[in-house]
């Protein structure tokens, strides 16, 4: 457990710097060191529980940017297929779910990258679609980010602007995997204060890191995460397989 108290405060501190500068990638950096924490359950639940408090502290600091018509057709929809991601994945071989979930976000999010004319999520729809994709993905391969990036993508979406209806999103999508997972997170009081004192440094070093880095630089990082996030998936699909 020393071992990874060391290691667990890097991963958030790493984690929350990220989502603060990119408006995403909370999860994707710090989960494998929660898990390895506190057992695969207990560290995605944490890890929900700390992506919770960076996006309403970020969101605190951004609300003024959110575009509230879009971060609506973000969550309605989103909290509408949490309920079927979660019957999914209890009845649908988990693996095979995740690689074809994580190819599909691989190839639509390269072809919007590479090509103005595969930029089809756009207008009410695209948003819907988005949010909906967004919710299934969080609950049956913990990967909600890529979907909402792919929209951001497809509407050429103003990076700050972005980041704060994000936000404004994930408090919501968390909140509900939360409720889902029946809420807070049991672990050792070390780890809880760890995690915290960590998520504090972070947040406070990626406010700081966000006023130097060129918007353009962290709307190309965020896509990165994004295409990491569904690497990740596929491959965590083929290791289960």
């Amino acid at each position: 457990m020393t071992t990874e108290l060391v290691l667990l405060p890097l991963g958030v501190v790493a984690g929350a710097l990220t989502q603060r500068v990119t408006g995403v990638g909370f999860a994707l950096v710090c989960a494998p060191l929660l898990v390895l924490v506190a057992g695969p359950f207990e560290g995605v639940v944490l890890s929900n529980l700390l992506g919770l408090t960076v996006s309403i502290v970020v969101f605190v600091t951004l609300w003024r940017d959110t575009e509230w018509r879009k971060a609506l057709l973000l969550v309605v929809p989103a909290l509408a297929t949490i309920p079927l991601g979660a019957w999914v994945a209890h009845n649908v071989p988990p693996a095979q779910l995740m690689v074809i979930i994580g190819l599909t976000v691989i190839v639509a999010l390269s072809a919007v990258v590479l090509s103005d004319r595969a930029r089809v999520l756009r207008g009410t729809g695209g948003a819907v679609a988005a949010g909906g994709a967004s919710g299934f993905m969080n609950v049956t391969a913990g990967v909600g980010g890529p979907a909402i990036v792919l929209y951001a993508v497809s509407t050429a979406w103003e990076h700050r602007k972005f980041v704060a209806t994000f936000q404004f999103y994930s408090i919501f999508v968390n909140l509900a995997s939360l409720a889902a997972k029946g809420g807070l997170p049991h672990v050792a009081p070390a780890a809880l204060i760890v995690s915290f004192v960590a998520l504090a440094v972070g947040l406070a070093g990626g406010e700081l890191l966000s006023r130097r880095v060129d918007h353009e630089i962290a709307r190309r990082l965020a896509i990165g995460l994004a295409l990491a996030g569904a690497v990740f998936t596929v491959v965590k699909g083929l290791l289960a397989w």
